[in-house]
């Protein structure tokens, strides 16, 4: 139960930051699973090697991803010259999360092969920026979608609970060989 919660918290962290923030458990799904067509030009923010491979080595979301994201999700939203201030601090976090995961991603690809506790301890902090970012835009998430009509609401709703629908689904689906006990 506490990993199904954990599961769905990062999945669901992933939803609301794809594109926002980079997800490591995101990446790695996406990385074997084809993304549904509302989300296709939404790049993964890295990708993970092919099984078997013997460095962890993931790419960071370039700055012109980023800003695609930005100028997908603004229009997505229908934002409103009202709004543009809210949306502003939010592109901003949007921007600053990237370069604070590429900065991350970039230490732990120029580090030399690690041992299992090494590769753990460079998680963690990857991890550690991915909440990090999302503490940082989720209150100014919120305040823009407090201002969102109605309509502008539902669609948000929508556009981030197909993310997290697709994380969950990606990320979350137990293995076949697993055995549950």
């Amino acid at each position: 139960m506490i990993a199904s919660r954990t599961i769905l918290t990062l999945a669901a962290a992933a939803a609301i930051g794809s594109g926002l923030v980079w997800s490591p458990l995101a990446a790695r799904a996406q990385s074997n699973a084809t993304p549904p067509a509302a989300a296709s030009d939404a790049a993964p923010m890295a990708q993970t090697p092919t099984a078997g491979a013997s460095a962890q080595t993931v790419k960071p979301r370039s700055d012109a991803q980023v800003e695609a994201r930005i100028t997908q999700l603004h229009k997505e939203l229908k934002i409103t010259k009202d709004q543009e201030s809210d949306w502003n601090a939010l592109a901003q976090d949007m921007r600053d999360n990237a370069h604070a995961m590429s900065s991350e991603i970039e230490a732990r690809n120029g580090t030399k092969p690690m041992n299992a506790v090494d590769n753990l301890k460079s998680y963690a902090k990857i991890a550690d920026t991915h909440a990090d970012g999302l503490k940082k835009i989720v209150p100014d998430f919120e305040k823009l979608y407090d201002a969102m009509s109605p309509a502008q609401k539902k669609t948000a709703d929508t556009v981030f609970n197909q993310r997290v629908n697709q994380r969950v689904r990606t990320t979350a689906t137990p293995s076949s060989s697993a055995k549950h006990g």
